[in-house]
């Protein structure tokens, strides 16, 4: 989608409507695992929902627009540290994900995968169970809880560095949510002749059609963890 003289589509539609399916699906399932009980069926779903939103992010950084592509914004750490020390002259908003932030996206997604990856085989010992507990044995239904109980700190913990991230670069100046959701950042906060992301039918009609692709695979997982065996 063509920018405007005013703005530049930094994030396209796709990338956008992922991050608010992201923050919806995380929150439910944490609250649903706090409120136990029958709401432990709504974790499973809303959990099996955020791994297949992670997939998707995963596959759309090698597949989608220039700044939703992992090519394009994650660096080695030499180079983090060159972008940072030249960001401190700059009075640019660096498009896209800057170098630390990259990283912090990364290691988001990765925690959430291991998460959502070891919830599929994780049980409670009384009416819940992940869709695929029935295909592996006790022993390593049993660690996989164990390491989904124990990742969840570090969910909590990326969340929180993400959101003091937030209020850090809000008091700076740079609002970093209001681009995640109309996908433009004004051409006066940004370096001269910044490209913007591709944002077109071509580039939607695609994430949808991946998008399908992977809500047939987590309602296949939700139908499995509906039908499976009772523990009783």
């Amino acid at each position: 989608m063509k920018a405007s003289a005013l703005f530049v589509r930094i994030w396209d539609l796709p990338t956008r409507l992922f991050h608010w399916a992201l923050v919806a699906a995380v929150t439910g399932a944490i609250v649903t695992a706090k409120l136990e009980g029958r709401w432990m069926e709504w974790h499973v779903r809303l959990g099996i929902t955020a791994l297949a939103l992670v997939v998707f992010r995963l596959l759309w950084g090698l597949v989608g627009p220039r700044y939703a592509r992992f090519s394009q914004f994650v660096q080695s750490p030499v180079r983090v540290l060159q972008t940072l020390r030249a960001s401190r002259q700059s009075t640019h908003t660096h498009a896209g994900h800057n170098p630390l932030g990259a990283w912090s996206v990364i290691a988001m997604l990765l925690i959430l995968l291991i998460q959502g990856a070891t919830g599929l085989f994780s049980n409670d010992d009384i009416a819940i169970q992940g869709p695929l507990v029935q295909f592996v044995s006790g022993a390593s239904s049993s660690l996989l809880t164990k390491l989904h109980k124990l990742n969840e700190k570090f969910v909590f913990a990326i969340i929180g560095l993400h959101l003091i991230a937030i209020m850090v670069y809000a008091l700076k100046g740079h609002n970093l949510v209001k681009p995640m959701l109309t996908g433009d950042v004004p051409t006066t906060a940004l370096a001269p002749q910044t490209p913007a992301a591709r944002d077109d039918f071509s580039v939607r009609l695609a994430a949808l059609l991946l998008a399908l692709a992977l809500s047939a695979g987590a309602w296949w997982l939700m139908q499995l963890a509906a039908n499976a065996p009772s523990f009783n």
